[in-house]
């Protein structure tokens, strides 16, 4: 007798062959069989009308400090996804001395756009080790299945402690960093993860300690990878790092590379393109190596007490250093303000914001007086009041104490260009950012819209394409080889959903950080059910199930 079963379902099983209609049964946590007679089940649920796939892996969130507080990591659950890869870019909490928490908590605030209240009320910090910190999961319970990177900025602030991110490290420096790194791999983690993009900075504008790498440590990095003979090797490319020097890096480590991200950029569009490509010479070449891309406009909201837009700008930096009164103050200087329109200028179509104030729109004005502003583009703002749009960001931003809300489109807003990216089938449709950036977007929902919008609205992927390129394609790209596709004797992890209105809701605002803090979601349309190792987690209406933790720690992968 099997747990359960659901009957009559359309069967999508990961793998990019055509849908048929059948039954799925589960039985202790595995798929027991697929079919159309599956035998007798305690359970039976009726998938007619509904599409029945793998659960989706997100390969890219940054859920490693939100984990320790929320087992469930939401809102990924009701979105459809049963896997998260944690640690991207390099922004982990372990490992971590206990004395140098506050450090490692100051370098997320940025990137995170969590409060460091909301990190210093919720981090659970049972470990010091990335051993440990694998552990500590395990011992608590995880909703959903979690593989971990371990994080170059948390490696070099263990080593090099209040100087990771002011200098290079020496020989016997690189070292101790290599040998955690190799310890890691061989505890389980999925590979190591860094980045060198330029808006990666911590509290105050300093950088992420990644950044600071020089090619002595990265060759040593990379070769406790190739010693440990597994491990991807992921990286957040910044202007500074072609991508020749990353497969520079991969032939080291003789390791697979992950390399974000890619979006289109009207203001230079052959730029991402082009850097595929080159990608796509080096996998010629016999490196195996795939760029992020993502399926969702890059839509961030702001205010301009942290313009996270404006930070990959050099000439922004004297703003992520103060706050209060001295922020207002240099916000008003003209000079500041001559410095950032030269980078602006500088630098268009090679960062996050290119100057279209045209997609930088006024969402949320503190002052009764100024809600008529509210839906008006910076754009056209400046043009009637005849001054630059930056003069006119920051003067609406200055006569309301800095509370004004903004969002900005920045990349990613072109479906033609877009679609020509993520269905090349050597890109890697991810960069969903959960964890991450939480008061700025949330697209934790990429699959849905994937499903929704690019598969049944505009018709850029069948059915089955677009759910291997969510499931099937990740777990190949990552080693996971229990999970990804519906096959008798794997893991049932598993999706029901309704494929005519299946997609990702919009922007909400809640207040349920620790403390009390922000973060935007986006709720999932079209979710009937979603099952990790047989277990319920979503029920029929979309909601989460409570109380559960049936996930597991994922710490083997085929090499």
């Amino acid at each position: 007798m099997h747990d359960f079963k659901i009957e009559n379902a359309t069967i999508v099983d990961g793998t990019g062959s055509k849908p048929f209609t059948g039954s799925l049964a589960v039985a202790d946590g595995k798929i027991a069989a697929i079919g159309a007679d599956v035998g007798p089940a305690r359970e039976t649920i009726d998938g007619s009308g509904l599409v029945l796939a793998p659960g989706i892996i997100d390969g890219h969130t940054h859920y490693d400090a939100q984990i320790t507080w929320d087992a469930m990591v939401d809102p990924s659950p009701s979105l459809g996804v049963t896997t998260v890869v944690l640690g991207n870019c390099g922004f982990t909490i372990a490992p971590c001395r206990p004395e140098d928490r506050d450090i490692t908590m100051r370098n997320l605030t940025q990137v995170e756009g969590m409060s460091l209240e909301a990190l210093r009320n919720g981090i659970k910090w049972d470990f010091e080790s990335f051993p440990q910190y694998l552990d500590m999961l395990e011992k608590r319970g995880v909703g959903l299945n979690v593989a971990c990177f371990v994080g170059h900025s948390s490696v070099r602030t263990f080593v090099l402690r209040e100087d990771a991110s002011r200098r290079e490290a020496t020989d016997a420096e690189i070292a101790q960093m290599a040998r955690i790194v190799r310890e890691a791999l061989e505890a389980g983690a999925i590979g190591f993860s860094s980045t060198t993009n330029e808006s990666h900075n911590g509290e105050g504008g300093i950088p992420m300690p990644s950044r600071l790498a020089d090619d002595r440590e990265m060759h040593g990095i990379m070769a406790a990878l190739k010693q440990a003979g597994r491990g991807i090797y992921m990286t957040t490319k910044g202007a500074v790092t072609p991508i020749a020097k990353i497969e520079e890096y991969v032939a080291v480590s003789e390791r697979p590379a992950l390399i974000s991200g890619f979006l289109y950029n009207k203001m230079n569009p052959d730029r991402a393109k082009n850097f595929l490509t080159e990608i796509a010479d080096a996998r010629a070449r016999g490196r195996t190596m795939h760029g992020e891309v993502s399926c969702c406009p890059l839509t961030m909201d702001f205010t301009l007490k942290s313009a996270y837009i404006l930070e990959g700008y050099a000439a922004w930096k004297p703003a992520m250093e103060v706050e209060g009164k001295a922020l207002r103050k240099l916000y008003a200087d003209p000079v500041f303000r001559d410095s950032v329109k030269a980078d602006l200028e500088k630098y268009r179509g090679h960062r996050a914001f290119n100057s279209e104030w045209d997609k930088v729109q006024v969402v949320e004005a503190a002052k009764a007086e100024n809600a008529k502003l509210e839906g008006k583009t910076i754009a056209e703002l400046a043009q009637a009041m005849s001054v630059h749009p930056l003069d006119c960001l920051l003067d609406l931003a200055l006569s309301e104490d800095l509370d004004t809300v903004f969002t900005a489109t920045l990349l990613n807003s072109d479906d033609e260009e877009v679609a020509k990216i993520i269905t090349d089938p050597e890109t890697y449709i991810t960069l969903s950012d959960a964890g991450a950036h939480l008061t700025f977007l949330c697209d934790a929902g990429f699959g849905l819209h994937l499903l929704g919008y690019w598969t049944r609205d505009l018709g850029k992927f069948s059915l089955e394409q677009a759910i291997y390129r969510l499931t099937g394609h990740p777990a190949a790209l990552f080693g996971i080889s229990d999970r990804g596709h519906l096959k008798a004797g794997l893991a049932a992890d598993l999706l029901l959903f309704d494929p005519a209105t299946v997609a990702r809701g919009g922007k909400q605002r809640r207040r349920d950080l620790p403390g009390g803090g922000a973060r935007l979601v986006t709720p999932g349309h079209g979710v009937r059910g979603v099952w990790v190792n047989g277990q319920r987690v979503v029920g029929d209406s979309g909601a989460p199930v409570s109380g559960v933790t049936p996930g597991r720690v994922l710490r083997e992968f085929r090499a």
